[in-house]
């Protein structure tokens, strides 16, 4: 990952700045303690009032654009948007601090341009008075919108560089992106290509990803003569998605699990009950690893969070450098097909199928890339005799006592998701509220007020760096859809590929290539759109083409060149990237192979899902 020069280059330490700063997270976190604290009493009050509590559900998805922009906002005040992992190619000096002056100037225009329109939508619904809810006028709610674009254009200047003539230079894009923004038609009829070109060149020096989706989508709708407050609107048609906010309140209750001490309780259970099978520490890392990025849903934070506890547990118990440093490159991402991790969410809103039936359709293909991975550990533990622990019941069952809330959480989400009483928002909710009465108030090692305002903290950043990508997102999908891309690529299809396995194969290639460029997220809201009604030419069940698609973005973590994993473990254990690479080459090979499997063998993702009668 990119080094930044030390925080107070970047940023004034004013006390009007710092009391600007904890105003910020202050009603970021107070936002998403909302999410939390509404579904709950829904499900209380429900059963006392028929229909529940009035406007609870359009809140709670206000909200949700509320944490999302405020966290994005956040996020690029600690440099934490999510960007391409090629400008860390680049080396440091003179051409490094040019990049990075031409990627803010970039990134700024694009976030200008997106915030003037945000701003017209804020006016056209104000006009209309639109009421969301108890009162409430939608374009309230929508303020923070062309807020959070113009604060994150700010900080994409102030960052550029540490010295006042860099973000001189870099502000020029905030002009222009006003001008563009403000002045109808100004490019109505401009050849695209050419600008489009800029905001790629600019992502891959290092602007975030979502210049690249929301400034592509802005030019090509201005290109036609429309507006860019089309963009505005489809971000906003996000919100209205029911299961969407369903996405923080998960991630919220992997980071309160993370700032206990459950991965210490888990890491023994799982060696207590494995650690003599040749590879058990291996084995139990694998799991482990799996069991928190369900819940965190990104990978970066598995490795981030568990590497620093996970690496040392393997080198004491004998395993070789090379190995350890590659099982937990590839692990920190194994979790993504179980339920309710928010790939899997987020996929069943784009695609628009049931998100229940899609949890159930990813558990077997997910066992079995962890027991493929497990398996690789196992063979280490052969080869080289790595230390393993002996078997005892009364340890086994210690240990088993110590981390059995933390073991109940997948029962107790599935318990609730599918017994009808709660809806998968307020199982979400759940699932955050159960994490920090096991964490806080049964096992004491998380600190309620001071844990819950880090895990928080660190929710809200890592959404919003996901959120404002998914909002660009669906307007650079909106306009692929109006220019009838997908229909085109249906044609295509019918003419050039002669069989279904001829797509398959085709379509594994594809999607390892996206997953090496773009992050999970922003795939699925733009891809999805694209390959659903060519996968339906074919015959590919909706569910099996889910499964198909987030393991094969999985994958795409653990590829290089840019795979997000490397680069993330490269940071985390501080070892050269070509090392990283070099570890993890056995696991990509393996998990390529796992993948393979779940692409031809339709029934391991349709067949658990036939035997419930859901298929």
């Amino acid at each position: 990952m990119s080094e930044k020069p030390p925080a107070d280059t970047r940023e004034p330490r004013s006390p009007l700045v710092r009391a600007l700063r904890g105003g910020e997270e202050l009603v970021a976190n107070l936002a998403l303690a909302a999410m939390v604290i509404l579904p709950l009493a829904e499900i209380l009050v429900r059963p006392i009032l028929s229909g529940g509590i009035p406007g609870s559900i359009s809140f709670v998805q206000h909200l949700t654009l509320w944490v999302g922009f405020l966290g994005a906002a956040l996020a690029a005040r600690e440099g934490k948007l999510i960007a391409l992992a090629t400008a860390t190619f680049i080396p440091e000096g003179k051409v490094r601090q040019a990049t990075e002056i031409f990627a803010a100037f970039v990134g700024s225009a694009v976030s200008v341009i997106l915030a003037t329109a945000a701003w017209q939508l804020v006016q056209f619904d104000r006009e209309d008075g639109t009421i969301l809810a108890a009162g409430v006028p939608v374009w309230l709610a929508q303020l923070v919108l062309p807020v959070s674009f113009a604060v994150i254009a700010v900080r994409l200047v102030w960052r550029a560089s540490p010295l006042w003539a860099g973000r001189a230079l870099a502000v020029l894009g905030i002009a222009i992106g006003w001008y563009l923004g403000r002045t109808e038609y100004v490019l109505e009829g401009v050849p695209m290509t050419p600008l489009i070109g800029l905001v790629l060149v600019a992502a891959v020096l290092g602007a975030p990803i979502f210049t690249i989706l929301g400034g592509a989508a802005v030019l090509l709708y201005m290109g036609d003569g429309d507006l860019p407050v089309i963009v505005a609107i489809e971000t906003y048609a996000l919100t209205i998605q029911p299961h969407l906010p369903a996405i923080p309140l998960f991630t919220l209750a992997g980071f309160i699990l993370a700032q206990g001490n459950a991965s210490e309780r888990l890491l023994g259970v799982f060696r207590a009950g494995v650690g003599w099978i040749p590879g058990g520490t291996a084995i139990v890392c694998v799991v482990v690893c799996a069991f928190f990025t369900v819940f965190t849903g990104g990978s970066g934070v598995t490795i981030l969070a568990l590497g620093g506890l996970l690496l040392p547990a393997l080198l004491k118990d004998g395993y070789r450098d090379r190995f350890s440093l590659g099982l937990l490159t590839a692990s920190g991402s194994l979790g993504l097909l179980f339920p309710p991790a928010m790939p899997l969410i987020l996929y069943a809103i784009v695609a628009q199928v049931a998100p229940d039936d899609l949890f159930v359709a990813g558990i077997m293909p997910g066992v079995l890339l962890v027991a493929l991975t497990a398996g690789w550990g196992v063979r280490e533990g052969l080869v080289t005799g790595a230390g393993r622990h002996p078997f005892g019941w009364p340890e086994f069952r210690g240990a088993l006592w110590e981390a059995k809330w933390e073991l109940s959480i997948p029962f107790v989400v599935i318990g609730v998701l599918f017994s009808g009483s709660a809806t998968l928002v307020e199982t979400a909710a759940f699932t955050a509220l159960y994490a920090a009465i096991i964490q806080g108030g049964i096992h004491r090692d998380f600190p309620l007020f001071r844990g819950l305002h880090r895990a928080f903290s660190e929710c809200v950043v890592l959404v919003g760096g996901v959120l404002v990508i998914l909002g660009v997102a669906v307007g650079f999908t909106a306009y692929l859809l109006d220019a009838d891309v997908p229909f085109l690529l249906v044609e295509w299809a019918d003419e050039n590929i002669g069989s279904r396995l001829v797509f398959l194969l085709g379509l594994n290639l594809f999607l390892l290539l996206v997953g090496c460029v773009m992050d999970i997220f922003s795939a699925i809201f733009v891809v999805v759109p694209l390959i659903v009604p060519v996968a339906e030419q074919f015959g590919v069940h909706p569910l099996h083409l889910g499964i198909i698609f987030i393991a094969n973005l999985e994958l795409g973590f653990l590829t290089p060149p840019v795979g997000l994993n490397l680069f993330l473990a490269s940071y985390r254990f501080d070892r050269p990237l070509l090392e990283v690479y070099r570890a993890s080459l056995p696991l990509l090979a393996i998990l390529g192979f796992g993948v393979l499997v779940i692409t031809y063998v339709p029934w391991l993702t349709l067949g658990l899902l036939e035997w419930l009668g859901r298929g």
